[in-house]
């Protein structure tokens, strides 16, 4: 897996979503509690159930994981991550910009509000710095990982032209 990675031909193991919700000049992200990148903050999402789409496993993803159902959600862009060890997953990012509900820590996830300025990278993963701030500037894109764990080894993300031409 080391090798250079033919990504037209690339099928991922698993499918995903991330969907973050923006508030205000402030974005919602959890600090996960369990499974891939248990203790890191990330956005709420998860995996895809059998027969569901992105956007439907991210409605239920977060009413599972911190209790709210999101409101003029809006797809962003598309993750395609692979690891050395075999594993790959396509990842699908959304923003919210309205819930209903109140927000719940639950087994899963903690949820934390965050300044766009206060994004703590550091307890992120490697990636997230290359896509998330002008993502949510407004921004869409198509990106392309692999990963040694939890170390980055490459990245490739491209930034789609607006819809309205500029």
């Amino acid at each position: 897996m080391r090798g250079v990675i033919d990504w037209t031909t690339w099928q991922p193991r698993e499918r995903a979503n991330l969907c973050f919700i923006v508030k205000e000049g402030r974005v919602l992200l959890i600090r996960k509690k369990r499974g891939l990148g248990a203790g890191k903050i990330n956005g709420p999402g998860g995996k895809l159930e059998p027969g569901e789409t992105a956007l439907d496993s991210a409605i239920r993803e977060l009413r599972e994981e911190i209790g709210v159902t999101v409101r003029q959600v809006e797809e962003r862009g598309v993750l395609q991550f692979q690891f050395v060890d075999g594993y790959s997953l396509h990842c699908v990012v959304f923003v919210a910009f309205d819930y209903e509900g109140e927000l719940i820590e639950t087994e899963e996830a903690t949820p934390m509000w965050f300044a766009f300025g206060d994004i703590p990278f550091d307890e992120m993963w490697a990636d997230d710095r290359h896509w998330l701030p002008e993502t949510l500037a407004g921004g869409s894109f198509d990106a392309w990982f692999v990963f040694d764990g939890e170390t980055m080894l490459s990245q490739d993300v491209r930034w789609r032209a607006a819809a309205n031409g500029s």
